[in-house]
């Protein structure tokens, strides 16, 4: 009997070690540290940038900050508006929140920077937006922007740092500034592997503000992150985000962005498949249909042929690929309608499509970014926050 007791007490020990354990490493976003800048915003009059991921467990970051009496006085927003409810490229009209009653003030529609009109009565900003660490989704450019205007009207930049989903890997061509734009303003690869935090400690850094201005930052770190972390998102970061499957393969099926090929929008699988109306091979169809927005997606209401992604298994070696896109242009039965314009910016250069018309293979292409990856790796090294 005493032998079957002290057993049983030693798998109560066991099963409380492992489960203290496990909380404890449990990866906490810097927001969740309020004891870490709750001093800094008393008595300031404060600027929240956010849209729906910015929580804190399920409850908002501005309503959490109402109830421990900090004075927000504005909220701005980026693309996909601060409830994150408005599809890609689709201007976000600054509003009041029905909630709180505070003005929204939109950084996607007639302006991407805040004015010094936006800023006036604002002593202080935070920042704490869910990124998924691919160069070409826009959130990046609001922060730059956001640390600008900062830096020109001397306001302090709080960042409420999250981590990365795809912050345990580096990959893809380096933007050539010759096309920089919304979708891209630095020289990082696609995948750059960094957190919000150290992404803006590098543009500081490295002075990619207007004029070579730097902001004034605190960073509130995470804990217990570290860059070999796969964190699963608690909330999908975009309408067509809509899973970690769907995350991982955006830095992929992101660059078809800047083709005639669907990535599924308008159906149950957006970023887990791609097809078009006349791909000459694929066993997978789908049908795109406008959404609850009533915006129409690509080829709506048309049966498109492509291929589902949805169980593709990842390894290390295989979350960035270019070879569907090689793929579907090899399967486009007009060539010279394939590409526009706006891959320039995606991709960063003006290479890579003519490397995939001349047949180039995928490994060849590779090839060509390692150079300039190697060289990002090292200075990225000088701003990392996290082991």
């Amino acid at each position: 009997m005493i032998v079957k007791r002290l057993f049983i007490v030693i798998l109560c020990f066991i099963f409380q070690y492992y489960v203290g354990f496990s909380l404890n490493n449990q990866i906490i976003p810097g927001a969740e540290s309020t004891n870490e800048y709750i001093h800094l915003l008393k008595d300031k009059r404060v600027g929240i940038v956010a849209n729906h991921t910015s929580v804190i467990k399920n409850v908002h970051l501005v309503d959490t900050l109402i109830s421990l009496k900090i004075n927000v006085v504005k909220i701005f927003c980026p693309e996909h508006g601060f409830r994150g409810e408005k599809e890609a490229g689709e201007k976000v009209k600054s509003e009041k929140d029905k909630k709180t009653n505070l003005p929204i003030i939109s950084l996607y529609g007639k302006h991407y920077k805040p004015t010094s009109e936006d800023l006036k009565r604002i002593d202080i900003i935070l920042f704490d937006i869910q990124d998924v660490g691919v160069r070409c989704y826009t959130y990046l450019s609001t922060l730059h922007y956001v640390m600008e205007a900062c830096a020109e009207n001397n306001i302090t930049l709080i960042i409420l740092d999250r981590p990365n989903p795809n912050g345990f890997y580096i990959d893809g061509p380096v933007l050539n500034l010759k096309y920089k734009s919304f979708v891209g303003l630095h020289p990082v690869p696609l995948v750059y592997g960094m957190t919000i935090g150290e992404y803006a400690t590098m543009i500081n850094g490295e002075k990619w503000l207007n004029d070579r201005i730097t902001c004034n930052l605190k960073i509130i770190l995470c804990k217990n992150y570290t860059h070999s972390s796969k964190y699963i998102l608690p909330v999908k970061p975009s309408p067509n985000l809509i899973d970690m499957q769907a995350v991982y393969l955006y830095p992929s099926l992101a660059l078809f962005e800047g083709t005639a090929i669907s990535v599924g929008r308008g159906t149950d699988k957006p970023f887990k498949s791609f097809g078009h109306p006349s791909l000459l091979r694929g066993e997978y169809f789908f049908v795109p249909q406008k959404n609850h927005n009533k915006s129409k997606p690509l080829y709506c209401d048309t049966t498109c042929r492509g291929y589902d992604l949805s169980n593709f298994v990842f390894n290390d070696s295989n979350y960035f690929t270019i070879k569907w896109l090689i793929m579907a242009y090899q399967a486009f039965p007009d060539k010279r309608r394939f590409f526009n314009r706006f891959f320039y910016n995606l991709s960063g250069n003006d290479i890579l499509i003519k490397q995939i018309e001349d047949g180039v293979d995928e490994n060849e292409i590779r090839k060509t970014w390692k150079p300039e990856i190697e060289k990002f790796m090292k200075l990225r090294e000088k701003y990392l926050l996290y082991p």
